[in-house]
């Protein structure tokens, strides 16, 4: 965690799929309870209501400011990752992103939603937390990623962004984003996720559990049948296909330029795609774009003095 005259600047990457801060992934799943939850286990406590956080993912919404739940979602991130370093207090700059063709008309909205509330006291898993917040920084979702390794962007790359519920694809030539060059498409995994449940429902009449197509999607395999697992598979493979024709649309030639994958997105095309490895660079790390928020905005607020 990066800190500027005692304040803590805190990023949090607001997937469709997993909130991410710079040390830690939930799924996006709330439901509210009027009384405490049977079970323990990620409990939100905020004006007198109780959330449970991180069972299943939540909806495709185009505006997340329009949506209460995200704001009690950053709550939860910040404590998470006060939580690694055992603080309970704190002045925070938030610092959070936005699809890259977004950015420019939702901003200024999703940065008053953020900080909404100058000040607030919660609990969450039976801790105490009490926030002042300082500001909020917002950069295009994908590029924070990789802004710490432009310095191997030579020639011509293309960023591909894959989360739960879009795609941000976006030019960086000689070490320079191209602004003008950057789309956002509605190709996330979460439509390969329903693609898929919904095969195995045509095919063999059964519901299938969103945990097994999951696992089945981020490392190739899970303990079922064969005959799922290649229906599930075959799903995967042509979503993956899906993803390359979109990329060419947008004039992706693997010939004359390198790929850049972050986002979810990126373990099916290892497991499911064919491409030439060593042209492409898939970037593992879920973190890695709250992990550039978070250096973007301490250069930015350091350089402000």
């Amino acid at each position: 965690m990066r800190e500027l005259k005692n304040t803590k600047i805190i990023a949090v990457d607001h997937g469709y799929g997993n909130m991410k801060t710079a040390n830690t992934v939930t799924p996006t799943g709330i439901k509210a309870y009027e009384t405490e939850p049977i079970f323990t286990g990620n409990i939100l406590e905020y004006n007198g209501i109780y959330y449970r956080i991180g069972e299943g993912h939540k909806e495709f919404i185009p505006d997340k400011a329009m949506d209460e739940e995200y704001y009690l979602l950053t709550l939860m991130a910040i404590a998470r990752e006060l939580n690694v370093f055992s603080i309970r207090e704190a002045d925070v700059h938030l610092a959070a992103g936005l699809p890259l063709t977004w950015i420019r008309n939702q901003r200024e909205a999703f940065r008053s939603y953020l900080l909404q509330n100058p000040e607030v006291h919660y609990r969450f898993n039976g801790k105490e937390y009490h926030l002042h917040f300082a500001g909020c920084s917002l950069y295009p979702q994908g590029y924070p990623a990789i802004v710490n390794h432009l310095g191997n962007f030579k020639g011509t790359n293309l960023l591909a962004d894959i989360g739960n519920g879009t795609m941000n694809i976006l030019y960086i030539n000689n070490k320079k984003a191209q602004e003008s060059r950057c789309w956002t498409e509605k190709l996330g995994v979460n439509q390969c996720m329903i693609a898929a449940k919904n095969a195995v429902l045509d095919k063999f009449g059964v519901k299938i559990e969103e945990s097994t197509v999951e696992q089945i999607l981020r490392f190739g395999t899970a303990d079922i049948s064969a005959p799922y697992l290649d229906c599930i598979s075959s799903i995967a493979r042509q979503y993956v296909a899906e993803l390359f024709s979109t990329l060419r649309k947008y004039e992706y030639n693997p010939d004359l330029m390198r790929l850049h994958v972050v986002g979810g997105g990126g373990c099916l095309i290892r497991n499911f795609g064919t491409y030439d490895k060593s042209r492409v660079t898939i970037i593992d790390d879920i973190c890695a774009t709250a992990k550039g928020y978070e250096s973007l905005a301490y250069m930015s607020l350091k350089r402000r003095g």
